[in-house]
């Protein structure tokens, strides 16, 4: 894959080989994300951060990410506030504001929208989560995680044992995340999910033919039993018809220490692509977890930061003078406390 100036839109385009660029250049970006030391390489240039659906992590993490590279970044948020409540087109958005940034995040409720904003962009887009289709960067962010994590305890992905838990026929961490695991070798995901919410079953034929052992499994005990990794989602309650039909679902799988401690292996991380539902009804992954040094959640946030500085550097093709424009950090950092 030829990084520069490329759109960042699915999965699909990505080699192993371009995942292990992509992750190469997040580890090197780890002196930036801590602080220890400041960079303005892509001083001047302007991130266009579009979100037409609701965001914290994400929004804030690509931003974060730019600025971290020395970028500015301008922000879009909600239907409301955009020209696409007036009836404009979303070639017609891209057309204009490509020509106010340098490269533009975008999210979009609905599937496939962000590949035909980019098909009208004058500059790179990435896609930031489009409807229950995909979302490539949080895939890649969760496999760096996990290869993290498993470094670890001596382990690379390469034979990983996964139980992807809760909606998968709506959850795009999942699409996109099964879609990334198929390139890598004995491989074992175990689906864990009300009938109803399956994974599509497209991809799960991409995964079995691309040689990922595939099980299928509706109770949570079944499935959680021996893996490496316990990957929990959220009940995607936007995408139902209706709340009450989402309610159906809510809390069908939930994780607690108690349930950990008794279906686990001793070792198992724990991953989330957040927001948990951390609601009486759902309670999807209960905070007495908070305490596992197991539990990954928050390593995850973190490590988005890094991937997303990653794809900006090889996209605006500065991996190689990220350090020439580098300085010490002048103010108070805790996080060399």
């Amino acid at each position: 894959m030829n990084f520069t100036g490329a759109h960042i839109l699915s999965i699909n385009q990505f080699q192993r080989q371009d995942v292990e660029r992509v992750f190469a250049v997040a580890d090197a970006m780890q002196p930036y994300a801590l602080r220890k030391k400041v960079t303005r390489v892509l001083e001047g240039a302007i991130l266009g951060n579009m979100f037409f659906e609701a965001s914290t992590r994400t929004r804030v993490s690509f931003g974060s990410a730019f600025n971290l590279l020395g970028g500015e970044v301008r922000e879009t948020a909600g239907f409301e506030s955009s020209a696409l409540v007036k009836g404009e087109s979303l070639q017609d958005t891209a057309r204009v504001l490509s020509g106010f940034s340098d490269v533009i995040c975008m999210r979009h409720p609905q599937p496939g929208s962000v590949a035909d904003f980019a098909s009208a962009s004058r500059v790179p887009v990435m896609n930031g989560g489009d409807g229950a289709n995909e979302h490539p960067t949080q895939a890649l962010l969760d496999l760096y995680t996990i290869r993290k994590e498993m470094a670890d305890k001596g382990r690379d992905i390469d034979g990983l044992r996964v139980a992807m838990i809760g909606d998968l026929r709506y959850g795009r961490t999942v699409h996109s995340l099964s879609k990334l695991l198929s390139l890598y070798k004995n491989i074992q995901v175990v689906l864990v999910s009300p009938i109803e919410l399956t994974l599509p079953e497209d991809i799960v034929e991409h995964m079995r033919s691309a040689g990922v052992k595939v099980t299928i499994s509706h109770e949570l005990a079944d499935g959680i039993g021996d893996v490496d990794i316990v990957y929990s989602t959220r009940i995607q309650e936007e995408r139902f018809a209706s709340k009450e039909e989402a309610d159906l679902y809510r809390g069908k799988f939930r994780l607690n220490q108690a349930i950990y401690t008794e279906f686990c292996q001793p070792n198992t991380v724990i991953m989330h692509p957040l927001p948990r539902d951390s609601r009486a009804d759902a309670n999807e992954l209960d905070v007495d977890l908070d305490t596992n040094p197991n539990l990954a959640i928050f390593r995850q946030t973190d490590n988005g930061v890094l991937v997303r500085m990653a794809l900006f550097a090889l996209v605006l093709d500065v991996v190689d003078l990220v350090d020439q424009y580098s300085q010490d950090v002048r103010w108070y950092n805790s996080r060399q406390i």
